[in-house]
């Protein structure tokens, strides 16, 4: 009887010791496979530095360590500084022995909104890949700085082509294809990525050229993805109000609702401002502000039309050209977000007008602008 008592003590005591043990296994493997998802959140791409490297797929994103930065930009010498935002500098290095130039963006330091801009590019860019995106190649996470290593884009920006500039203006055909290039990249986000993406600051600053004169979207900082399993055709986020003034949806300012429909009333503005050659924001010679959508609409309204166009390429453009263009502009800025057409609509009516001025240039086909030219909103989507 002794014996069975021991026996059976013995016993419940090795299972109790067992169950004990097994929970603290548990509860360790849970911790690790936490720890493990975890470093692909925002929180250990700003706080990881030993295993930074790691944090992202070595085929599709490249961690640089701060001396390897610091060797492709001489210091950081203000002679390579190609950009300057509210972000901080942008500089041209070279990486891989002097041979590959490359665009690094160097944030502020201790800036909090710089920080979610920062984790928040590196997700969405390691994840995208298309002729009309800039390429992130890399980044850095090292002794306080947050650095990002893009493609080099040796032609800049579109507005750098339009005004404030020394460029040579471009023409009509250029303007035309850069502005049919950025479409099929917002396109390919809301609707090739795996989850839709709504960039949230569409704009001409945000829209780069390279050497050939290809067109690609950059700057995802402020970007959102759109719940999983959500129609691409009903994205609907609740979000704080962020973008640019002059660019920004004014349904998406009034009720915080951002939807793909924003990036298409912002992508409105940057075609007002290939055609128009003008700022978003205008200048009155009384010295009031006024916003170039109301100016445009104002003089549309007016029969006005030709007055607006860029004096550079006036003169080159057909008539029934301007007339297309100027419908697809108004559908992208009306002000209700369900009067927009898609972005594959617009990508589809500007492949429309790139093809007929090609077509023209080559019979050198050519029109005279004038006041009497009205457009009938609604006519070239509805067709």
């Amino acid at each position: 009887m002794r014996l069975t008592s021991i026996v059976v003590g013995s016993t419940s005591g090795f299972i109790l010791l067992s169950l004990i043990v097994l929970l603290a296994y548990c509860q360790l493997a849970r911790a690790a496979t936490n720890q493990e998802n975890s470093q692909w959140g925002p929180k250990s791409l700003a706080t990881s530095k030993a295993n930074t490297s790691s944090l992202l797929p070595s085929d599709l994103c490249r961690y640089f360590s701060i001396s390897e930065v610091r060797a492709a930009t001489n210091n950081f010498h203000d002679s390579l500084i190609i950009g300057v935002g509210g972000f901080g500098n942008v500089y041209k290095g070279h990486i891989e022995n002097g041979s590959i130039p490359v665009a690094i963006k160097r944030l502020k330091q201790g800036s909090q909104q710089g920080l979610k801009e920062f984790e928040t590019e590196i997700e969405m860019l390691s994840q995208l890949r298309h002729h009309h995106l800039v390429s992130l190649i890399g980044y850095c996470n090292d002794d306080n700085e947050m650095i990002l290593v893009y493609e080099f884009m040796a032609r800049g920006t579109f507005r750098e082509h339009l005004y404030d500039s020394e460029n040579q203006p471009l023409s009509w055909n250029q303007r035309l294809q850069i502005c049919l290039g950025a479409a099929r990249g917002l396109h390919y986000l809301h609707t090739g990525a795996k989850q839709a993406i709504i960039h949230r600051d569409v704009k001409s600053t945000n829209i780069l050229i390279d050497e050939n004169w290809m067109a690609k979207i950059s700057d995802f900082g402020l970007s959102k993805m759109g719940p999983g399993g959500i129609s691409r055709s009903n994205i609907n986020i609740s979000t704080l109000v962020k973008g640019s003034i002059g660019y920004m949806d004014p349904e998406y300012y009034t009720l915080q609702i951002l939807t793909d429909k924003s990036d298409v009333f912002s992508f409105g503005v940057v075609l007002l401002e290939g055609l128009c050659g003008r700022p978003p924001i205008l200048r009155a010679v009384d010295g009031e502000r006024q916003n170039l959508v109301d100016w445009f609409q104002r003089h549309v309204h007016e029969n006005a039309i030709y007055e607006t166009v860029d004096p550079f390429i006036r003169e080159s453009i057909m008539p029934e050209c301007l007339k297309a263009y100027t419908e697809i502009a108004l559908k992208c800025v009306a002000k209700n977000g369900n009067e927009r057409p898609s972005m594959g609509d617009v990508m589809l009516c500007l492949e429309y007008l790139t093809e007929t001025v090609n077509k023209a240039e080559k019979t050198k086909l050519g029109g005279t602008l004038n006041e009497d030219i009205i457009v009938e909103e609604g006519s070239l989507f509805d067709g």
